[in-house]
């Protein structure tokens, strides 16, 4: 169960700080509904409600019919929300204060003897480990931590079943929890950070789940190696193998199964080339490492452009997992062509310089290109979609100094020449 205040008020603040899942907790309050039913009152997509639901964790459960209902300390809550929302309103600014002031620390008291009798109540039903007396207690613990934001046990598994830190080991901490909406590519992300802790290690965890799928994981040792459940290898390609296909049953994407076979066709020998790639089909492996250093790319291309956003990418330090990225389900490609050459994206960059009138706010006339510093093409998706299209960052020297720099940055859709993004860098 959770051992102290702050991390009661995480675990509570988490699941309610969002206004949708607020909303959504008051609708069950007054009856269960389907999952239509909720996307249709609350006004959102399938995934963003998939998402929400994930997010409240233990305080809903789903009942044989389909429908969706408050589990008891989901009602609880919902009794201490409408307590604090329908607290009744002063007759002046200073009374309005001090009820306020009142009120959020009955709020307080109530969703701590909430949560504590919650997970009192909740706790017998984990059996992820088969533990000691104090093991027992820490993985408790840790299950209950891990199971708020991105879902009961995504977080857990991976870490244990995925890169095979050894949990039983540590201490888990949240340090932080954010949750937004992006809409360069209309999908809701979490961001968590972990702490893991001790006696013989300790290390930081921050993770990403985009559209509620795993999307990053990073992994920063602060004291010694992580623990783990099995013996470690050291060759560096057995290891990024291991976790590759370990990944691919955590996930179940089958695009991993095509990045498997490619990895082992690069193997085919029985040792992997350092600084050696393959291409079959639309997908392309790059393998860069030295020692216990490297970095695994798998990466969508197409007509010879490489569409780095939707990829899968392993980085090691130290026969260490550092990185793991996947943005390969996320992420598709609308226009595999190059309409726009690099010669008139750049053309379309230095006419477009001589037409600017105002750069982040400053008033600016006359302005000419130096000389071309650098040329890049980096697919990117439009507003609001994520489709990646073929797209142009060009880097230019200006013939005089804006707001410090004289570096400016022309970004332009390769289908359409258009641009979308002018910016000033430092030099």
């Amino acid at each position: 169960m959770a051992s102290s205040e702050d991390e009661i008020y995480s675990i509570m603040f988490t699941s309610l700080k969002h206004p949708a899942r607020r909303k959504m907790l008051r609708m069950l309050g007054d009856k269960p509904m389907t999952f239509s039913e909720l996307v249709e009152q609350l006004g959102v997509s399938s995934s963003h409600l998939t998402y929400h639901l994930e997010s409240l964790g233990e305080l809903i459960s789903k009942l044989d019919n389909g429908k969706y209902k408050l589990s008891t300390f989901g009602e609880a809550t919902v009794s201490a929300m409408r307590g604090v929302e329908e607290a009744p309103e002063a007759e002046t600014k200073h009374r309005l204060i001090n009820l306020s002031f009142k009120w959020r620390t009955v709020f307080a008291v109530l969703l701590i003897g909430i949560v504590m009798s919650s997970i009192m109540a909740s706790v017998q039903s984990f059996s992820l480990y088969q533990l000691s007396s104090e093991q027992e207690r820490l993985r408790l613990e840790n299950e209950q931590l891990l199971s708020w934001g991105a879902g009961t046990n995504k977080i857990a598994t991976l870490l244990n079943d995925v890169i095979q830190i050894d949990l039983k080991k540590y201490k888990i901490n949240l340090l932080d929890n954010i949750i937004e909406y992006i809409p360069d590519f209309d999908a809701s992300q979490e961001i968590l950070k972990y702490s893991l802790s001790s006696s013989e290690s300790n290390l930081d965890a921050r993770f990403r789940f985009r559209n509620n799928h795993f999307s990053l994981l990073q992994i920063t040792p602060i004291e010694s190696s992580p623990i783990y459940t099995q013996p470690r290898s050291h060759d560096l390609s057995e290891i990024a193998r291991g976790i590759l296909e370990r990944y691919k049953a955590y996930s179940g994407d089958e695009y991993l199964d095509e990045m498997i076979s490619l990895f082992n066709q690069l193997n085919s020998t029985g040792m992997i080339v350092v600084n050696n790639e393959i291409t079959q089909g639309t997908l392309k492996l790059k393998v860069t490492y030295s020692g216990g250093n490297g970095e695994f790319l798998w990466t969508y291309t197409e007509n010879g452009i490489d569409f780095a956003a939707k990829s899968v990418k392993m980085i090691f330090k130290n026969y260490l997992l550092i990185d793991l990225t996947d943005g390969y389900f996320l992420f598709t490609v609308a226009n595999p062509r190059l309409d726009i050459t690099e010669s008139e994206a750049v053309e379309i960059a230095k006419s477009y310089v001589k037409t600017i009138t105002n750069i982040e706010g400053q008033q600016v006339s006359g302005l000419t290109v130096k000389e071309l510093v650098s040329v890049e093409l980096a697919p990117h998706p439009r507003a609001g979609s994520n489709g990646l299209i073929p797209y142009w960052y060009i880097k230019l020297q200006l013939d005089r100094k804006i707001l410090g720099t004289d570096i400016i940055t022309i970004g332009l859709y390769a289908d359409t020449g258009q641009v979308a993004n002018v910016q000033m860098l430092a030099s």
